[in-house]
């Protein structure tokens, strides 16, 4: 009986390798990471780029990393891999485009992304070290600021409410 249970319920749950995917458009370009997509039943996601970041509104690149990314993935069907959410629930993913690079490593090539703050990705790391001795893009300033030490520094300017 107990293994009669367990058999049942590993049909029932999902295993963890594999991939769960969304197919789609991509219908606009927030910013170096983030897209919307629409999926064929309407549904709207908002995807941040897994494994990477890149510099927020206001830091130098911000709008060049928007136009590249713009460049490869605005208004072309997609299929996203996802990794999870971030801590404001937005969803984590892997971009993938039949016979197209991976955006994150043209984005990581060109000095225009980081690799992310926590969870290194080793492919991105040789990608982001790559570009840093070539001085591309953002690696071209003496002390570039990462956009997770902007955010945290922004928000320390912010008025604090009485």
């Amino acid at each position: 009986m107990k293994y009669a249970l367990l058999l049942v319920v590993s049909f029932l749950v999902k295993p963890s390798f594999a991939e769960e995917k969304i197919h789609g458009l991509v219908n606009e370009v927030i910013d170096g990471n983030t897209i919307l997509i629409r999926t064929p039943d309407r549904e709207e996601y908002k995807i941040l780029l897994h494994g990477i970041e890149s510099p927020e509104p206001g830091q130098h690149y911000s709008e060049q990393s928007k136009k590249m990314l713009e460049r490869l993935l605005l208004n072309k069907a997609v299929t996203i891999v996802f990794y999870g959410k971030d801590r404001a629930g937005n969803h984590l993913g892997e971009i993938r485009i039949d016979g197209a690079p991976d955006p994150r490593h043209e984005l990581i090539k060109a000095g225009l992304a980081w690799t992310s703050e926590k969870a290194a990705i080793p492919e991105l790391e040789t990608l982001k070290d790559e570009a840093r001795q070539k001085n591309l893009g953002l690696w071209q300033e003496a002390n570039p600021i990462p956009p997770w030490v902007y955010r945290r520094q922004q928000s320390m300017l912010e008025a604090k409410s009485s």
